[in-house]
């Protein structure tokens, strides 16, 4: 019997424009980082978010890092951070040498739950201990609760760093992900919507804090006449020819946004009439620029997560467990956490214990949508029987 064609989570899905700005920089020799490409992408894509700056670098982790380095976030420091997420949003804070305490998620959105944050917040106002900056996570290209947090934020004089990794096109109230924190992050890393193979970027409606950030990403270099350095840098800028990826796939970035979406609709219209699966919602208001279908299958549900993903393996189909949250992972295990229930279980951790991500590329096939859809059937009907 052949093996069933690979069908991926989520893979780079190119347009062609790319190769225009591509050849561009090969045609002028500049392919190393800067050139006309970095400040092209750089502008198009402030321009796209609605903020004054941004900076490319080399990833949406380096971004985190550089937006903690200027808030002033040092050793001793405390910065609050979601806990259902990627490691990568926490990751910086360690390298900082600061101090992080876990916020757990809500239903409503899987994001930061606003009211765990104030109690996190009244907490540490009343222990003389309040965080420095926050690290909100946009999971899985679902806005959070933005303004609930930043006014929280604004209270207490608390900076907020919005990692919008998964969620570039994604709208809340009109105005672009990334676009409500202090500092906004993208990544394009290659599972992204759209992807320059590898790299990020800052944004912010501060212009200074831009140009300084440019400045640390460049290894920190002095304007002199030879090579002096007063700050630690780090060699986090991004290369013209991956600028020039990401600016042709930034012209498709609405095309990709569309087809996610009407990749989530297929399987919502797939999925209505099973009573145990239950679709992550969208938020009022909001466009979700679904980069990832994701869905959870209740507490005592006939068919666990592990089934599902089991059935699609077997038919050479990727697909997840939605992210475990920080708090539960071994590097993090000292770290406080704070619930947004009064039970053992939190939300976090009921969403990773019943969450699953399928397939959602832009690039994946009606008929290799059609495959996953009957995989999950198929533990369905056979359930049912």
């Amino acid at each position: 019997m052949n093996q069933l064609e690979r069908i991926h989570l989520s893979s780079p899905h190119m347009s062609g424009r790319e190769q225009k700005y591509v050849q561009e920089a090969f045609d002028t020799n500049w392919v190393a980082p800067l050139g006309k490409n970095v400040d092209e992408f750089e502008r198009e894509t402030a321009a796209y978010a609605g903020v004054k700056a941004a900076a490319a670098v080399s990833s949406g982790t380096a971004a985190i890092h550089l937006a903690l380095k200027l808030i002033g976030v040092e050793e001793g420091d405390t910065v609050f951070c979601s806990s259902l997420t990627f490691v990568a949003s926490a990751n910086p804070v360690l390298y900082q040498k600061a101090k992080i305490v876990f916020i757990d998620s809500e239903l409503d959105s899987w994001n930061m739950c606003p009211q765990a944050l104030k109690k996190a917040l009244q907490e540490a106002d009343k222990g003389g201990c309040l965080p420095k900056a926050l690290i909100v996570v946009n999971l899985y290209g679902q806005c959070a609760k933005m303004s609930e947090i930043m006014a929280l934020c604004e209270t207490y004089g608390v900076k907020v760093i919005e990692d919008a990794a998964e969620s570039l096109g994604s709208i809340d109230d009109n105005r672009m992900s990334g676009s409500f924190g202090h500092f906004g992050v993208y990544s394009f890393n290659g599972n992204k919507i759209i992807t320059t193979s590898g790299g990020g970027m800052l944004i912010s409606n501060d212009e200074e804090a831009i140009e300084k950030a440019r400045f640390y990403a460049t290894q920190s270099r002095d304007p002199a006449a030879h090579y002096q350095h007063s700050q630690t840098g780090y060699n986090y800028r991004m290369s013209n020819v991956l600028a020039g990826i990401g600016r042709g796939q930034l012209e498709v970035l609405e095309e990709r946004v569309a087809r996610r979406r009407e990749i989530y609709q297929a399987y919502e219209d797939a999925f209505r009439a099973i009573d145990f699966i239950t679709m992550m919602p969208e938020r009022p208001n909001t466009r979700h620029n679904r980069w990832l279908t994701t869905l959870t299958l209740p507490s005592g549900a006939d068919v666990a997560v592990v089934e599902i993903l089991k059935s699609l393996a077997e038919q050479n189909i990727e697909a997840r467990h939605v992210w475990k949250p920080l708090h539960l992972q071994p590097l993090f295990s000292d770290r406080l956490f704070v619930s947004a229930q009064r039970e053992n279980v939190s939300h976090a951790e009921q969403l990773f214990n019943h969450g699953l991500c399928l397939p959602s590329g832009s690039n994946l096939t009606e008929e290799e949508l059609g495959r996953v859809i009957e995989a999950v059937l198929n533990v369905a009907v056979a359930k049912s029987m």
